[in-house]
């Protein structure tokens, strides 16, 4: 399931998911407000996480946007455009992201 979540205050306020994953949801008979983030676990062994999910590893790991961005070196408001995709990091602070996150990386955008 590929969910965006969009932030308010450094918190999600909503979640945002395709059209037809959202209808297979309805079909299926599951509850939408049932559906789970992403966690770090839940990828495919040796599949790296993209960009998109960096909002749920970060909340997985019980860490504010403002935990997160001081520990990578980085302002709270670059960390908040960058988990929105207005910002493309440099490859420093995605090594320091996945270090923080305690992850291998990042999957290559296309």
């Amino acid at each position: 399931m590929s969910v965006q979540v969009i932030m308010r205050d450094g918190k999600p306020e909503y979640a945002v998911l395709p059209w037809e994953e959202y209808q297979a949801l309805l079909t299926n008979g599951r509850d939408v407000s049932a559906a789970k983030p992403v966690e770090a676990s839940d990828t495919a062994p040796g599949a790296l996480p993209t960009f998109g999910t960096l909002p749920m590893l970060r909340e997985a790991k019980g860490l504010s946007q403002e935990a997160l961005a001081r520990s990578v070196g980085i302002s709270p408001a670059y960390l908040a455009l960058i988990e929105s995709g207005e910002r493309d990091p440099d490859n420093a602070i995605r090594r320091a992201l996945a270090r923080a996150l305690e992850i291998e990386g990042w999957q290559q955008e296309a």
